[in-house]
């Protein structure tokens, strides 16, 4: 069981809370506290069970301070789950440094390197950790690479003292205008993932990377959440404002016997 949900809840984590977003990079520059409270909030009247903090690339030496403050905005109006989303590690590091909600780590890859630099802050900080499915050579085109890579990192997290249920697998969606046979592939490996370890890892994907510049962004992303939850997906990263792929991973729920039915269930 995951520490934060039951097992049979779907993680939804914000992606909104994100630096690359214009007016969230201008309200980290201005330390302006109200409007990311505000975003927070509005993250989780739409549906958010976690919520991913990502200050934005090109900070350079301000990114552990940035990182540092918007943590501190959030976590004051809200006790959910933080994902703290960077690749690097003094930045990750000052995020954890104050977060008193749960922490997620957000991520290492399979690249030993980044394996020995998140997995021992994962065990000081007693964070889970998400951790992609790529290496230096990049992501594997397949579902069995998917799955090695999966079982190098379960069994590298354990030398840090960093458990499989700490972990949360990410076999890495990719752009279906770009490589529409991964769709199926990510599907595959998400369902050999269950097999690595008893009980089974947690998983998580970028949902709207799938439909990354295509049209009709919403409908690609709410069928193919539904398709991933069929396969065992526990946890996904997306906008809880569109109302349609949230309404798609309530009825996903529903239809999976993972939440009762009622006549009303969207609501609920």
């Amino acid at each position: 069981m995951s520490r934060y949900q039951a097992l049979k809840d779907m993680m939804v984590i914000s992606e909104r809370i994100n630096g690359l977003f214009r007016s969230v990079g201008k309200a980290i520059d201005d330390k302006d506290s109200a409007f990311i409270q505000s975003l927070t909030l509005r993250q989780i009247e739409a549906g958010a069970t976690a919520l991913d903090v990502n200050v934005g690339p090109g900070r350079g030496a301000d990114g552990p301070e940035d990182m540092r403050w918007l943590v501190r905005a959030v976590q004051e109006v809200t006790d959910l789950p933080l994902c703290i989303d960077t690749p690097g590690l003094k930045t990750m590091s000052a995020g954890l440094e104050v977060c008193e909600n749960p922490a997620i780590i957000n991520s290492t890859t399979a690249e030993m390197e980044k394996m020995q630099g998140f997995f021992p802050l994962a065990s000081e900080y007693d964070a889970d950790i998400i951790c992609l499915t790529m290496d230096e050579r990049g992501i594997p085109n397949d579902a069995d690479s998917r799955a090695e890579m999966a079982m190098l990192m379960l069994t590298t997290a354990m030398e840090y003292e960093v458990m499989p249920d700490r972990i949360i697998l990410d076999p890495l969606v990719l752009p279906v205008v770009a490589a529409q046979d991964q769709g199926a592939k990510v599907i595959e490996a998400l369902r050999m993932f269950q097999m690595l370890n008893d009980p089974a890892p947690r998983t998580v994907v970028g949902l709207s990377n799938v439909s990354n510049g295509c049209r009709d962004r919403s409908l690609l992303n709410r069928t193919y959440v539904a398709m991933l939850m069929g396969a065992g997906l526990s946890a996904a990263i997306l906008d809880p404002e569109d109302k349609e792929t949230m309404d798609a991973v309530k009825t996903a729920q529903v239809l999976l016997d993972q939440n009762l039915y009622c006549e009303d269930y969207l609501r609920a």
